[in-house]
């Protein structure tokens, strides 16, 4: 989903330069994205604890088999894997609504710009003109 469209002139006006067309950005696309990551992260939060559950009692009983040593280096490992993914999606939730922020941020200051830049000459150089 694109978070810029092209959009026709409201009626009745017209840029000088004869263009129709106006390029409008819209934060809505990067906000959800964010709210995506977040999504993720949440989702991602109680693994940890799942793991540890679900390895309870694995232990018991076992003796000195190798094969629950590796599977605890395996849990290990899928911990942090995790643990990684949910720090990613938290520094990716930020970056996007960031990104929106900024984008938000640029379009006001355009705005402004070429609102202090007037198509229509000045009265005084009007007066000029006859």
């Amino acid at each position: 989903m694109s978070a810029v469209a092209v959009v026709g002139q409201p009626a009745g006006r017209q840029e000088p330069s004869g263009g129709g067309d106006v390029l409008k950005h819209s934060g809505g696309a990067w906000l959800r994205a964010a709210g995506g990551a977040d999504g993720m992260c949440t989702h991602l939060g109680p693994v940890k604890s799942e793991l540890e559950t679900a390895h309870e009692g694995l232990l018991a009983g076992t003796g000195g088999l190798t094969a629950m040593a590796e599977l605890g280096a395996v849990r290990d490992s899928w911990t942090r894997r995790f643990e990684a993914a949910r720090g990613e999606c938290r520094a990716l939730a930020g970056k996007l609504r960031a990104v929106a922020r900024v984008q938000d941020e640029t379009e006001e200051t355009v705005r402004s710009a070429l609102a202090s830049v007037s198509t229509e000459p000045s009265p005084s150089a009007r007066d000029e003109a006859r």
